[in-house]
């Protein structure tokens, strides 16, 4: 593996989200994969029952040491916890003008909390203006717009939500509607223009970690050199076979990371909008 990524996240005791799937997402996809721990989570299928920040200058000294020794060619953030990490992450990725990834986690798929009431302004302030692109999905593209999203939307309105929130936060976003009542529709926006794909639910799977699985796997594209949209495109069929591939693992079920393909034609364009 010639390509390597970082990912800057939580660990995740159960291996469904945070490092551990990066990890796993990076190497299937033909990445060395390098972490810098945030957090450690106690947590499985069913929940998590606790969270333990790691303090900002280990995470700050992590990173220092990855950059030094791997030709990191993108890095992806996930859960930071708090507004000290999300700073020291974001002073030590300014300074590598690398692609980034910037995933907004902020409650799990569970209900808990994983981000201090503080932090929701050092993404919007530190994060977002260091960041490639950044992959809220709706309720996460609501605290940080301030506008709530219609699970209802269609794919205009969810264009529109999108282009909104990329300008106030100066970066390109890819505006995830896996919390939409019907299909799933994906928008990204970037300052040339829109393109939006759908793709059939996934019947009874388990979608814990499927939005660290989509960060993680955008960065892997673009470390192996991918332009934005087609990393994002990939990164998407990636996630939707991953699902249709999962397997009953302990308690639940977890994605077929092992097995999923990144074949575009898993999922379908619906719109694709130029600048103007």
């Amino acid at each position: 593996m010639s390509a390597c990524a970082l990912t800057i996240a939580g660990s995740d005791s159960g291996g469904g989200a945070g490092v551990q799937a990066d990890l796993r997402v990076f190497h299937r996809l033909g990445v060395f994969g390098t972490s810098a721990v945030t957090a450690v989570t106690a947590q499985n299928l069913s929940g998590v029952t606790a969270v333990r920040g790691i303090e900002p200058e280990i995470v700050r000294a992590q990173i220092a040491a990855v950059r030094g020794g791997f030709p990191v060619g993108a890095v992806k953030t996930g859960m930071l916890w708090s507004a000290a990490i999300a700073r020291e992450v974001a002073a030590a990725l300014a300074a590598m003008r690398l692609p980034l990834v910037v995933d907004p986690v902020m409650v799990a798929t569970s209900g808990a909390r994983l981000l201090d009431d503080d932090a929701v302004d050092a993404y919007r302030s530190a994060l977002a203006p260091v960041a490639t692109l950044v992959t809220p999905n709706l309720d996460e593209a609501a605290v940080l717009s301030g506008t709530p999203i219609d699970p209802a939307a269609d794919v205009d309105s969810l264009a529109e939500a999108a282009a909104a929130l990329g300008r106030q936060l100066d970066c390109s976003i890819l505006l995830k509607g896996g919390h939409l009542s019907g299909d799933p529709i994906d928008v990204l926006w970037q300052p040339s223009g829109l393109v939006a794909w759908r793709h059939p639910r996934v019947a009874g799977a388990n979608t814990h970690g499927t939005g660290c699985m989509l960060s993680a796997a955008i960065s892997a594209h673009l470390a192996l050199g991918h332009e934005l949209e087609a990393a994002c495109e990939r990164a998407l069929a990636f996630v939707h076979d991953a699902l249709v591939r999962a397997r009953p693992i302990g308690a639940g079920r977890l994605a077929g990371i092992e097995e999923a393909s990144a074949d575009p034609r898993l999922i379908s364009r619906v719109l694709s909008r130029p600048r103007g």
